[in-house]
């Protein structure tokens, strides 16, 4: 019997899909908290975006991530369970065993690696479409002009006109033509950091808690466990990876034009040199406030999809 199913995929991709359209509002929120400037908090953040994009603003980007970030979930929990199987299979001789915390923490971090290779690039694009808007790039321009002697000259002619990307397709194109390549994984060390600790965070929280609030000897977990479940695991694995996450969103978000970081460890040095320490944490409440509804609907769509594929 092979240890490869597709089902994992298909079922990913549709607790995917719904996770984006849920937690898209408190994403844009989350890394114009990161990267951006002149945000005093989170309710500060939501009611600035509101007042001056209204409710669109919240959906800046969109498109991309919902056919991307689809694919991404897909890869990620059909990569993740196979790969328990393989684990299971290579351990004890049958794919159907269950894989115990050392396992599941293996394939939590082999997930989180593989990862990096798909979701660095979409994150990237998302985050500068996310990013443009006129007080963001401003800023961004004012900190590009800034010298020890004082501010320098910057042209805002750029702030007058068209965004800077019309689209996904057109960023990515632009990326390419400026950056090259390695532009598309500018972020992805920091990315690295954040995701193999935080897949690790994400699946065995999930499998502990759906474990602790299903009855004995049920077969599988009852929807509303998988559904609080899904949503304390994510909270508790976004929390905790903000301080990567922040690192991460600025250097994705750093334009090859205003770049201002030249790594890793600049970016943390420099972050933490003129905001102190607490800039690591920075959107820390909304990681736990979208990490809820976001991964509780990732899982539960992928649960109840798993179900009704397997059922057929």
């Amino acid at each position: 019997m092979s240890c490869f199913h597709l089902d994992d995929f298909l079922a990913g991709w549709i607790g995917g899909a719904s996770s984006v359209i849920v937690g898209h509002p408190l994403d844009t929120v989350k890394t114009r908290l990161q990267a951006g400037k002149g945000y005093k908090n989170t309710l500060h953040c939501v009611l600035q975006i509101y007042r001056k994009e209204t409710v669109a603003g919240f959906f800046k980007g969109l498109s991309f991530p919902l056919a991307s970030i689809t694919v991404y979930n897909s890869v990620v929990f059909g990569f993740f369970n196979n790969t328990q199987r393989v684990i299971s299979k290579f351990r004890h001789g049958d794919e159907r065993q269950s894989c115990g915390m050392l396992d599941m923490t293996l394939a939590s971090m082999l997930t989180g690696l593989m990862s990096v290779g798909l979701g660095a690039p979409v994150d990237l694009v998302k985050i500068r479409l996310q990013m443009q808007t006129l007080p963001c790039l401003a800023e961004n321009l004012t900190l590009a002009g800034t010298t020890g002697k004082g501010n320098i000259a910057v042209r805002s002619v750029t702030l007058q006109g068209q965004p800077t990307y019309r689209g996904p397709i057109h960023c990515i194109s632009s990326i390419l033509q400026t950056e090259g390549i390695q532009g598309l994984y500018r972020g992805a060390g920091a990315m690295v950091l954040r995701d193999v600790p935080g897949y690790t965070l994400y699946f065995i929280p999930y499998a502990l808690f759906c474990s602790w609030l299903s009855p004995e000897g049920r077969s599988s977990p009852h929807p509303c466990s998988v559904w609080v479940s899904g949503g304390l695991a994510g909270s508790i694995s976004w929390v905790t990876a903000t301080p990567a996450d922040v690192v991460k969103s600025r250097l994705q978000a750093d334009a090859l034009h205003t770049r201002k970081y030249r790594g890793i460890v600049h970016c943390i040095v420099q972050s933490y040199k003129t905001e102190g320490i607490h800039v690591f944490f920075r959107g820390a409440s909304v990681n736990a406030l979208r990490g809820f509804p976001m991964s509780a609907t990732m899982f539960l769509g992928y649960e109840l999809s798993l179900q009704f594929f397997r059922g057929l």
